[in-house]
């Protein structure tokens, strides 16, 4: 049988039977789609990562995390300077953290209140639109400034019917102690780490007098060199390990590159689970396929009858058998690639973030879709190429 034959003939029968055509192959369109799919959400995912750790800070940066564990529980704020000491260190910026009520008036919100040394503008790139940075001065004299976040600006204000962006020189309350607000944050968004905008930075001096605490909760580093950072991250642990005693669980060292890398493996891990429901749906409509094709080739004994009595051979009924199913299963894939373009752009939209299907994705499962056709067809063809031609005369 020539191949343009065979495809014609197969493409003839598909059409024949249209509703059972489609029905065969809903398993392998909506597993074409879900991979396609659950790639672009992957992808788009991957994207959202990337901007969220980008939000910590420049890719220059090192964050310690204080836990609290073992004998010794923090640091205080000379001794968290002194890892500006360790080789390729350019800053160190000792945050204290604290939540705590801010009140304007009538007004009162909760916020989260940040005390910091001078060195948290260039550390954290996060400078002022409006008014000066807490100074020097500010943290040696325990002295009552605030800069404040334009989200936590708005609340206060806005209720009381003032402008928030005058919110320089206004004075507000912070857990029952007066504070004049010396300075307006630019907007920074959000990060993993909550929203930027909804802070109060105050002297990490003042802020320990305030929350009655003596140590600090995070430390901020900016490196010189990044192609040093893992040298730089192993030297901090060091001198962390050796302040806390031995006690590793007393503290946690990240940078982008680490928190890049552990989130992108939870979300690849996900996905990958995800892809495998979708696999195990293309294999459903294998089964679909096969299953159709099995009663094809009940109804049609006497056709293959005719056809090898006529001089048709094994090949040739097993050729057009296994066309069939591959036709449907192809068209099935091709049905699903387009719908999984169209959830991908729906995906974006709903996630707000920018999607990509990788060509070789559609490759690969439009091909297997294929070779599911091949796999779950080959039996029923392979049962129709076998009938002996009288037998399948006989056949009612």
């Amino acid at each position: 049988m020539k191949l343009t034959q065979g495809l014609k003939m197969a493409v003839k029968s598909v059409l024949s039977n249209k509703l059972r055509t489609v029905l065969s192959m809903l398993g392998i369109l909506i597993g074409v789609a879900t991979v396609i799919a659950l790639v672009a959400m992957g992808k788009a995912s991957s994207n959202e990562v990337a901007k969220q750790v980008s939000s910590l800070g420049s890719p220059n940066s090192l964050s310690v995390t204080i836990l609290g564990r073992g004998t010794v529980t923090t640091l205080s704020v000379d001794e968290a300077n002194e890892l500006g000491d360790v080789m390729n260190v350019a800053g160190v910026a000792p945050v204290t953290s604290a939540t705590g009520y801010a009140k304007y008036g009538k007004t009162q919100v909760s916020v989260t209140v940040e005390g910091i040394t001078a060195a948290y503008e260039k550390v954290k790139e996060f400078p002022v639109q409006d008014g000066r940075y807490i100074a020097a001065p500010d943290i040696k004299n325990n002295t009552k400034v605030a800069l404040i976040g334009v989200d936590t600006a708005t609340d206060l204000f806005e209720d009381e019917g003032e402008d928030p962006s005058a919110a320089v020189g206004k004075k507000i309350t912070i857990n029952g102690y007066i504070f004049t607000i010396v300075g307006l944050l630019e907007s920074q968004g959000s990060s993993l780490t909550g929203s930027n905008d909804e802070k109060i930075l105050i002297p990490v001096t003042t802020a320990q007098k305030v929350f009655q605490t003596s140590g600090v909760s995070t430390i901020n580093l900016i490196v010189s060199d990044t192609s040093l950072m893992s040298a730089t991250v192993t030297a901090v642990e060091a001198v962390l390990y050796e302040k806390f005693r031995g006690n590793e669980n007393a503290y946690r060292v990240l940078n982008q590159e680490e928190a890049m890398k552990t989130l992108n493996s939870v979300n690849e891990t996900m996905n990958r689970q995800l892809i495998y429901v979708a696999i195990i749906s293309l294999i459903v409509g294998g089964i679909g396929i096969m299953n159709i094709m099995l009663v094809s080739v009940t109804e049609r004994t006497r056709e293959i009858g005719i056809r090898k009595s006529l001089g048709a051979k094994k090949r040739d009924i097993l050729f057009q058998f296994l066309v069939e199913a591959v036709c449907i299963s192809g068209l099935g894939g091709a049905l699903g690639i387009g719908l999984g373009y169209v959830a991908s752009f729906i995906i974006g939209v709903v996630m707000k973030t920018e999607t990509e299907v990788p060509l070789d994705t559609v490759g690969v499962a439009f091909l297997f879709s294929a070779f599911v056709g091949v796999v779950f067809g080959y039996l029923p063809a392979n049962k129709a190429a076998s009938l002996r031609p009288v037998d399948a005369l006989r056949h009612d």
